[in-house]
């Protein structure tokens, strides 16, 4: 009870001196919002670089728009949800889990790795510098070509007990090229990291010393010991270690650890979510900007969730709305030069330019794609080249050449020799579809307005224009 006191008593000091230092700018909803997350958000979208570059007083409302639709998404309490949950989960974690490891826990790390491998590489004979000189033979080889290898390899190994180069003789006879161009040197080796017959006539030799032809899987080899060594100091592997490290997840690994270790000394019930928890809370007191990047991360992700289910998802389905939008605003969607309503095509066949007028001239204009696609495009043999849409001048060579008039020069397509248009000149937007994408953004737009006009009426939002006069001024 006694340290439930001073806890609360430590909170409510704190939160004091919080709303000395950073007071109540509004409220939306009877919910505070500090002047700092304010200014966070301001001084964020109105850098010197940005066009659009908004006034305080200017900023204000906008601000309030958003915070009225993060307002509507907690209330539709979507906050709760999975998918949200890990989203926001993951990105607290990329901010706070690099707090629980130093620069100290990645170099025990690493000096633990070091020595892990050095006492499994040196406890086994360490590495071994070598070289080979291979015959290839595959393994379905005939009896007459295994004895004519073999033949061949006990020539060269006499020719070494002679006195003959091993290197000049690995880069004329190895059918091992990547090391033959080495006079036959290997990278360092290990035990275990070659085949058995290899490693062991290799494991029996001394330093200086050439083994007689030795059979394994890849053929014959002729095999040189160079020398022994122990494992690489530390200070120069040490970098490698570390990328390893980063590379590996090995650092996540070691936050885990951490995490689960503080979570058991913290007592029963303790989980290692809660201690992120902590941590979060402890370094947000301390960095008000982290405080206010991970808030608007969290508000961004209600935001994009609310809007999307409110306007755009919305307005992009509603096609009895769009619709109706395009019929009611029709007058406002004009073009000041007429457009081409129609396919700019290219045929292998002569023939098919008129097949092609044939297949669609009494199909929707919507559906012209896909009935070309199944009458000259359906098996391996591609017909024709169309592009559809509805073009202005200088969208197209061809539609400028044959339906706008102008003097064009067009670049033939390959195997598609005859070129053609069909379809027809329309002045303005005929229907929606036309013009589908700038009816859905006004319709959005409206959306929108009637969405903020419904949270204005719905929610009481209250500015201390006092603290407002203070923004970027204290």
């Amino acid at each position: 009870m006694r340290t439930k006191v001073l806890l609360s008593a430590l909170l409510l000091c704190g939160t004091m001196a919080c709303a000395q230092n950073d007071p109540t700018i509004m409220t939306i909803n009877g919910q505070p919002v500090s002047r700092s997350e304010f200014e966070y958000s301001y001084n964020k979208n109105n850098t010197d670089g940005v066009i659009d570059r908004k006034s305080i007083d200017e900023y204000v409302d906008l601000f309030i728009n958003y915070k009225l639709k993060v307002q509507a998404a907690l209330d539709a309490r979507l906050d709760t949800l999975q998918s949200f949950k890990s989203e926001f989960m993951s990105y607290r974690d990329q901010q706070i889990r690099p707090s629980f490891i130093t620069n100290e826990d990645v170099e025990n790390e690493a000096r633990k790795i070091y020595r892990e491998t050095q006492e499994r590489i040196d406890g086994s004979g360490g590495m071994i510098k070598c070289a080979h000189i291979l015959l290839g033979l595959e393994q379905k080889a005939d009896n007459a070509e295994q004895t004519t290898i073999k033949n061949r390899a006990d020539s060269i190994y006499n020719v070494l007990n002679k006195g003959g180069n091993f290197a000049a003789l690995a880069r004329i006879f190895s059918t091992d090229k990547g090391s033959a161009m080495n006079g036959g040197e290997l990278p360092l080796i290990t035990k275990g990291q070659t085949v058995p017959e290899f490693e062991r006539a290799l494991l029996a030799l001394k330093p200086g010393e050439i083994s007689q032809p030795v059979l394994s899987p890849f053929g014959y080899h002729i095999i040189k010991m160079i020398s022994k060594q122990n494992f690489y100091p530390y200070d120069s592997v040490r970098n490698d270690i570390i990328r390893f490290i980063e590379a590996r997840g090995v650092k996540e690994q070691i936050i885990n650890q951490k995490l689960d270790t503080l979570a058991k000394l913290a007592g029963t019930g303790v989980t290692p979510e809660q201690i992120l928890d902590k941590r979060l809370a402890e370094m947000e007191a301390k960095d008000s900007d982290l405080k206010n990047l991970v808030k608007e991360y969290h508000d961004g992700l209600l935001l994009f969730e609310i809007s999307n289910r409110t306007v755009w998802e919305k307005a992009a389905k509603d096609e009895a709305g769009l619709e109706a939008y395009f019929k009611k605003h029709k007058k406002d969607y004009k073009w000041e030069e007429p457009r081409f309503k129609g396919i700019a095509y290219h045929t292998k066949n002569k023939a098919d330019i008129k097949a092609v007028r044939d297949c669609i001239a009494k199909t929707p204009f919507a559906q012209w794609g896909e009935k070309l696609r199944k009458a000259f495009n359906n098996d391996s043999v591609i017909r024709i080249r169309v592009e559809k849409g509805i073009f202005k001048k200088g969208d197209n060579a061809l539609v400028d050449k044959e339906i706008f008039k102008k003097d064009t020069v067009l670049s033939p397509v390959k195997n598609y020799p005859f070129d053609a248009v069909y379809g027809k000149k329309i002045k303005a937007p005929e229907v929606m579809d036309d013009v589908r994408g700038q009816v859905v953004s006004d319709y959005q737009e409206e959306l929108e307005r009637a969405w903020l006009g419904e949270l204005r009426r719905k929610y009481k939002v209250v500015v201390n224009r006092d603290v407002l006069l203070t923004v970027n001024k204290h």
